[in-house]
């Protein structure tokens, strides 16, 4: 004895909204697993340290008074010395642009 597919679809029709599920007859990938899972975002946002307040910041929020960054001074002062040796960084480059009026200038 077999029963019509119409009369099957409706009882998984019943069937699904009985048990909240989704009503799927063809069996495509619909994602629904992936979307029934929990969210993860707060979960890294707890792994990950908050952002700690830096002296560039106090300088923004105080402009006024006049804030002291130990290590940004011994980086300018490392900086100097190496250009003065001549092993800075490089000299920045020119655009396309600039690069052809020089080019231009050196034929003539």
């Amino acid at each position: 004895m077999a029963v019509a597919r119409s009369r099957v679809l409706d009882l998984m029709k019943v069937q699904c909204r009985i048990f909240n599920t989704t009503f799927n007859p063809d069996r495509l990938r619909t994602g629904n697993k992936i979307l029934r899972q929990r969210l993860r975002g707060p979960t890294l946002a707890q792994y990950y340290p908050r952002r700690v307040v830096t002296i560039g910041d106090l300088r923004k929020a105080y402009p006024d008074y006049e804030v002291w960054d130990e290590k940004e001074e011994e980086r300018l002062e490392h900086v100097g010395m190496l250009k003065a040796k001549g092993k800075g960084p490089p000299k920045k480059k020119k655009t396309a642009e600039e690069s052809k009026k020089f080019a231009g200038k050196k034929k003539r």
